[in-house]
């Protein structure tokens, strides 16, 4: 079934301007048709990919790495092992993102937790203030200190 730009971007959640982009940048699996006026023609194998895409894209990669994995697909058989190593080196910088924003996720509910405890012991006038020099020197204020790496 042919899908108009406007039905790909709707069922994408891509935007129209995007989809062009993607289309200029060479990112879609299959060329993309179209009509003798110029109107861009879309399957159902393009929404699918687009999926694909967008979630490679979210996850940090970067287009001209997209680009490459798809020029290797557009190839066919046999360079699935360069597919692969592509992919496994996107998949380590992936799992580093995450590890990161673990990370990350410990300090805030941390800080969650001081700002928590001080604002119910009626004490929030005790958290760190930087414009108090007897803070830092203390070292009472618990907004200074960082969480437990484990």
């Amino acid at each position: 079934m042919d899908l108009s730009i406007g039905e790909v971007a709707r069922r994408s959640g891509l935007s129209v301007h995007a989809l062009r982009f993607y289309e200029r940048e060479g990112l879609f699996a299959n060329p993309v048709r179209r009509l003798s006026n110029g109107r861009r023609v879309y399957h159902e194998e393009d929404l699918e990919w687009l999926a694909v895409c967008t979630k490679l894209r979210s996850s940090g990669m970067p287009l001209p790495m997209i680009r490459r994995y798809v020029e290797l697909a557009r190839q066919g058989p046999g360079n699935e092992h360069e597919r692969l190593a592509l992919l496994r080196r996107h998949e380590h910088h992936v799992e580093a993102q995450i590890r990161e924003l673990r990370d990350t996720l410990d300090v805030m509910r941390y800080k969650v937790r001081v700002y928590e405890d001080h604002v119910a012991r009626g004490e929030a006038d005790r958290l760190w203030n930087p414009s108090r020099p007897d803070a830092a020197r203390s070292g009472t204020h618990q907004e200074c200190r960082p969480p437990e790496v484990t």
